[in-house]
């Protein structure tokens, strides 16, 4: 229970170190979330605008009442399915009708120039000076071709036309293969391309595309584009249902007139379809009609011949209703034969409409039946008047119902509008893409997750220390940490020497004397008061300053150093024992040598290679000539000597040497140190780093007093506890 608040502090003080690493790189991550802001505000403008166009048609519900007779009565009205609607205005025999009328196999594209070719041709950017002679087509600048004919055997071929001085030349493959003239009509390949252009507005040089599409591929890039919704209320509406016809496509006009075309197209073939029904009927009544007439005059024929016979044969008021039922039942019967034919065109025998129509017939057939049992029982006479009298009446009833049913159809068929509606033709609704905001927005998101993504990783992937505790945790006490000077970077210069591939940061000038009040500067002043109690602990006044790797600071902490002990009175020699890269002397514009390697190497005394700074109290010595052995000239006695000869003269030596990761030097030279301070950089050396020089170092029988964290940059991340507020100014 003890632990719930510590560890919901210890996520507070994560995510606020989270926040203020942010607000250590805001500006990166303004920089990029704006850069890809603009990024996507260009690609909103350069992207080519997609349209979309709409149109409204209605498919009414159709009577199935025929001119053959009441096929209503048995089916009712015709329920319409729009699923089957749909596909009719997606099939190839509407499409395809609407790709032969409007020339859609046939595409013109202008060579454009590379990712803003579409933006220039919108905005009718005219061709410049220094673009004349490209094949690159500007804003200005169009093909007006008035045949295109290509053989079947070439369609998908991208052909080339390209705007000569005089006329145009044609290539295929890039390859020539003629020249034409404007307003002419030209062949090539063997009469395989017939090309007529009638205008060319176009620079020298500039080039268009020319391309047949196989008729399936002009078909399906139309069905591509288009959506049909189904707008109806009610799936049971009265009145039929209502289609919402949906089209996209860069090109407005071409959009428009395409849309229009398709509806168009599903209105004639409606029309025609229902023209063909009525046609089919007709068709069947006019080949029924001669074939009654001949029936009624052989009836006519066989009553008068019976007749002629016989003086008189009178019909009783039985035998007369007799004959009217026959007519009756007979008519039906004929109609039901009509809408049976009809009915076969449409559905199986086993459809139920089918099966209903076929119980009335067979109801009908069982009446008439019933009715021939009820003659039979007449006298042989009337019988046969009766049979006589039935057939001439019933043919000629059908006969006449025939005849009125032709006329009937052909008036139908002369105007047939079908059950189709263009409610509304097609306009453009609206543009579908870009959404420029959606874009910017998007791109300012993905500029922002992606920088402070960049952020995080280099947080993850950044080892050195940031603060002081870290390098305390590793058992090192930390007696200062300095900030980073602006100031200090102006007194540092990349020197670059003769051999080496590598630059090094070289200190030119002493921010102690030029910034006395810098913020750098008054750590080291607090430095100094720490390391005064730790050289009275001491066995000598000897201090050595060293860094696990090179570019810590420890010359810039050295120099400035020793210049705030001789500002407090103190006789100080700062010894430069970086005998191979040693640049101390610039920072007093002195040469390198005489120096430490030439009285090692006997060369001179060591009165010899002491020189003044121009600083009270302050002494350098330089590293000398650069030795090919430094090691070793450490390594003999006169260097004891010497430490001991300045222990005796100066109240403080600093002896700086190079990084103990790299060399040994700083274990020789440290055995004659009883201080050592050991320099890091913030954010540069990570901690094993640090314990790794450590452990070098006591390896050797030095024992590091303590450390400093040089060049620590006020960021908002790494504030926190005692030492997040570095240093004051008090003025």
């Amino acid at each position: 229970m003890n632990e719930t608040p510590q560890s919901q502090d210890t996520k507070d003080i994560d995510l606020g170190r989270l926040f203020m690493l942010m607000m250590d790189h805001k500006w990166l991550i303004l920089f990029i979330t704006l850069l890809f802001a603009g990024f996507g505000y260009v690609q909103g403008q350069l992207a080519t605008p997609i349209y979309q166009a709409n149109a409204l048609v209605q498919v009414e519900r159709r009577s199935s009442v025929s001119p053959l007779g009441t096929v209503g009565s048995v089916m009712g009205d015709d329920e319409i399915n729009t699923s089957v609607e749909v596909q009719i205005l997606q099939s190839r025999m509407v499409l395809g009708q609407v790709v032969d009328r409007l020339e859609r196999d046939v595409i013109i594209q202008p060579v454009e120039l590379p990712y803003i070719g579409n933006f220039v041709e919108r905005h009718k950017v005219p061709r410049p000076e220094f673009m004349v002679g490209q094949p690159h087509v500007w804003g200005d600048e169009s093909l007006d071709v008035t045949r295109f004919d290509l053989a079947d055997s070439r369609r998908g071929q991208r052909i080339l036309v390209e705007r000569l001085q005089q006329g145009y030349q044609v290539l295929l493959d890039d390859v020539p293969i003629g020249s034409g003239h404007i307003g002419q009509a030209e062949r090539f390949l063997d009469d395989e391309l017939i090309l007529r252009i009638e205008s060319f507005e176009a620079a020298p040089g500039a080039r268009f595309r020319l391309m047949k599409q196989h008729r399936t591929s002009a078909i399906g890039s139309i069905a591509s584009r288009l959506q049909i919704r189904d707008t109806t209320s009610g799936s049971s509406s009265p009145s039929g249902i209502m289609l919402r016809l949906l089209m996209v496509g860069d090109d407005p006009v071409e959009l428009t007139r395409t849309l229009d075309a398709v509806t168009e197209t599903f209105l004639t073939q409606n029309v025609e379809r229902q023209s063909a029904q009525a046609q089919q009927s007709l068709e069947f009544l006019e080949a029924q009609a001669p074939e009654l007439r001949a029936q009624l005059a052989e009836a006519e024929l066989r009553l008068n011949e019976y007749r002629s016979g016989l003086d008189s044969v009178d019909l009783n008021s039985e035998s007369q209703a007799a004959i009217e039922r026959y007519i009756e039942l007979e008519t039906r019967l004929n109609e039901l034969e009509f809408q049976e034919a009809e009915l076969a065109q449409r559905y199986t025998p086993s459809h139920p409409t089918y099966q209903a129509l076929l119980r009335q017939r067979r109801q009908i057939q069982q009446d008439r039946a019933e009715l021939n049992d009820r003659v039979n029982e007449l006298p042989a006479a009337q019988q046969e008047v009766v049979r006589l009298r039935r057939d001439v009446d019933v043919t000629q009833a059908i006969y006449v119902n025939v005849l009125n049913k032709i006329q009937e159809l052909e008036v139908a068929r002369a105007g047939t509008i079908g059950n189709v509606r263009i409610i509304d033709s097609a306009v453009i609704s609206g543009l579908v893409a870009p959404n420029r905001s959606h874009i910017l927005v998007l791109a300012a998101l993905l500029g922002l997750v992606l920088s402070v993504g960049l952020v995080l990783v280099r947080e993850l992937l950044r080892r050195g220390v940031t603060s002081p505790e870290q390098i305390e945790a590793a058992g090192i006490p930390v007696y200062a940490t300095v900030p980073l000077s602006s100031a200090q970077s102006r007194l540092t210069k990349r020197v670059r020497r003769r051999g080496l591939g590598q630059a090094k940061n070289v200190v030119t000038g002493i921010l102690a004397q030029r910034q006395p009040a810098d913020l750098s500067v008054e750590a080291i002043r607090g430095l100094r008061t720490s390391l005064h109690f730790a050289l009275l602990e001491g066995c000598n006044n000897r201090m050595m300053i060293t860094g696990s790797s090179p570019g810590v600071g420890k010359s810039f902490l050295g120099i400035n150093l020793a210049s705030v002990f001789a500002q407090a009175g103190k006789r100080v020699v700062l010894v430069d024992a970086d005998l191979r890269k040693g640049y101390l002397h610039r920072a007093f514009q002195l040469d390198a040598s005489p120096g430490l390697s030439d009285y090692l190497s006997g060369q001179c005394g060591l009165a010899d290679i002491i020189r003044p700074t121009g600083i009270d109290n302050y002494h350098v010595i330089s590293r000398g000539r650069v030795a090919p052995n430094p090691s070793e000239l450490l390594m003999q006695s006169r260097l004891a000597q010497a430490m001991e000869a300045l222990s005796d003269r100066f109240d403080l030596v600093l002896v700086d040497t190079p990084p103990i990761l790299a060399v040994t030097d700083a274990s020789v030279v440290g055995k004659h140190c009883d201080t050592t301070l050991l320099v890091a950089r913030f954010e540069k050396n990570p901690v094993r780093e640090i314990k790794a020089a450590r452990r070098r170092l006591e390896d050797s029988g030095i024992q590091v007093r303590g450390a400093v964290l040089n060049a620590v940059e006020h960021k908002p991340s790494t504030a926190s506890g005692y030492y997040g507020h570095y240093h004051y100014q008090y003025r």
